[in-house]
Formats: structure tokens, sequence, C-alpha cells
């Protein structure tokens, strides 16, 4: 396996905070702009936030960094310190933030763990594991809080707006779609059958125009089969503890914009669960956003979503959730890569 250091630095840029950072401010202004109703009053209402609540999601955001630490420090055997885990957690989620969605961190994860001290197989090995564990979380999860919500998990819209609603429903079941479908064969690629998949994959190369991939086909197929290598006999305690710090960071996470909420409105504990359900809906439909961390595309769905809770607050409580839970990842991720990028080209030599 070959690692492209030029383009993963390329992607590690701290010049490209200012995309997203600056796709987002134009969303939400456009909103200010548009919304006839929109006073400097209602502005003010950020005043009139609970103190408590927003402290509440910050401790939360926390633990669940911490959860996220713990997890790659157990997937990866404890082969990295707890420092380097930090590491690796912030730069992942810079990457993350800095590229589509759709495109996701995990590329960039590889080239961190391996320059972390880990082995390039491994490095990829660990990295399609956390991948499948967050999608797993997905396919399962979605599920239930459709069925839970008793059909409201996609929000409820006005009469002028049922279109956009239809597609978002469309946007969200071909999200589940892929990622049920990837999550199934690289599943079974990973766990299973790796040399099926390569197999597969020389063979879908064999066709006339898909010839020309032929060859990072069978580089494909080699590194599943390296990866898959690095999981057998892994005890059930392995197995166990990374599928609960994977469901504990995720609910945190989805309940950081619950607390974001309850500083502006009282929820009851039903509303609280459909605000969670809603975001599971949310997040699939974000991950076929083309922009940068989904950056303006978040703040566009968060109104649809869940201003039926937030009223007057909904502005407010949208740039107040992404402040909390995007942008630090920016800047924190902007500070850390040179020091970190210090270290392991002039410290380490992997």
């Amino acid at each position: 396996m070959n690692v492209d250091t030029q383009k993963v630095l390329k992607t590690l840029n701290p010049r490209k905070v200012w995309i997203p950072v600056l796709l987002g401010i134009g969303i939400v202004v456009a909103m200010m702009l548009f919304d006839d109703n929109l006073t400097a009053d209602k502005l003010l209402l950020i005043s009139h936030a609970g103190g408590g609540s927003l402290l509440l999601a910050l401790l939360i955001i926390l633990c669940r960094d911490i959860g996220y630490i713990y997890r790659i420090r157990i997937v990866t055997g404890k082969q990295l310190s707890w420092m380097s885990s930090v590491y690796v957690i912030l730069l992942w989620e810079f990457a993350s933030a800095v590229t589509p969605s759709v495109v996701g961190g995990t590329a960039v994860a590889i080239f961190i763990l391996w320059k972390e001290g880990i082995k390039l197989g491994q490095a990829l090995a660990y990295a399609m594991l956390t991948a499948i564990l967050d999608n797993m979380f997905f396919v399962v999860a979605a599920p239930i809080a459709i069925l839970l919500s008793g059909g409201q998990a996609f929000p409820r819209l006005e009469a002028a707006n049922l279109q956009f609603g239809g597609s978002l429903e469309v946007l969200f079941y071909i999200s589940y779609g892929l990622i049920t479908l990837y999550t199934l064969v690289m599943s079974l690629a990973l766990f299973s059958k790796p040399r099926a998949f390569k197999w597969l994959l020389i063979k879908a190369t064999s066709i006339g125009f898909l010839r020309r991939w032929r060859h990072g086909a069978v580089n494909r197929g080699n590194e599943i089969i390296m990866a898959s290598r690095q999981f057998r006999g892994r005890g059930w305690e392995f197995w166990a503890k990374i599928a609960l710090a994977t469901l504990f960071v995720w609910i945190a996470r989805y309940f950081t914009l619950n607390a974001v909420i309850s500083a502006f409105a009282d929820l009851t504990l039903s509303e609280h669960l459909l605000v969670f359900g809603r975001q599971i809906v949310m997040w699939i439909t974000m991950l076929i956003s083309p922009t940068p961390g989904s950056s303006g595309f978040a703040e566009g769905l968060f109104p649809q979503f869940f201003g039926a809770f937030l009223l007057d607050y909904t502005l407010v409580a949208n740039i107040l959730w992404r402040m909390v839970t995007y942008y630090p990842y920016l800047i924190l991720g902007a500070l850390v890569l040179p020091r970190w990028l210090q270290r392991v080209f002039l410290q380490k030599n992997p």
C-alpha cells in the first residue's frame, strides 16, 4: 500500500478552514436576509439561553472526544500512547471538517496513524474498522428512530415546503441505502471473505472500460486481505469495548444538540427522544453533502428538523450548535497541525 503524502498534506491544510467557515456564515446570513420576521431584538435572544444547558453541551462534547480517544487506543491494541491518540482524533476530526461528508477523513486517518508509528497495513485495518463501526450505528439506529418516532422523524413542513420535505426523505433513503450497502460489503470483505472481495474487484475491472483501474483493484484487494489479518483471534472483550465506545460517542454526539435546544426550550422526555431521532435522520441525509463538513448544508437543514421546537430561537440555536460542535475542530486542527507535523516529520521516522 502506498500513501500519497503530498495529497494528504494538501487536505490537512490550515488554510482550508476558511472554505467551510465562509459556507456556513453565508447560509446563516442568507437565512437572516430572507427572514422577514427577523429583528435586532431577536438576535439578542441568545442572551436568554440557559447557561447550564450550554455548559452541559460542552461537557458532553468533551466526554464524546474522550470516548473517541479511548476507542482508537483500544482498536490499535494500545500501540498509541494517550497523547498520540489525542493527536489522531483531533486531526481526524479536522480532516472530516475540511473534506466533503461523502468523502470523509478515512484516507487522512490512515496517514495520521501511520505517521504515529502504526504499520501501514494495520493503519488501514484500524481506519476501516472504525468506519464500519460508525456506519453500523447508523444502519441500526435509523430504523429504530423512525419506528419509535411514530412517523415524526421526518419534519412536517408547511404546504409551501412539502416538495422540499419529500426531497428530504428521498435524500435520506438514498444515503441510508448507500451506507447500508457499503457497510455490508466492507464488513464481509474485512471480517469474512477478503479473498472473495479481491476476486470480485478483479472480475469487475476485467470489463473493457474498467480495465484502466485493474491495477488499483488488485492493490485494494491485497490491502483488504492484509487488513483482515489484524483482527483474527481477537476476543469478545475487544469487540465489546469498541462496540460500547462507538455507541457512547454517537449518543453523546447527538445529545449535544438536545442540550443546546434545552438552553432555549423546555423539552419533555418524548420530545428529547424525537430530537435525538431526528438528528440521526438529518445526519444520514448530511452524509451525501458535497460541501466540507456539510457546511452550509447542515445549517440549511437545521430549521426544517428543529424549528418546531425552537420557534423564535431557531436561528441563534442553529448558530450555537455549529459553534460548539463544528467550528472548534477547525480551529483546534489548524492550531495542532503545525506542531504535529513538526513532531512526526522531524522527531519520528516511521
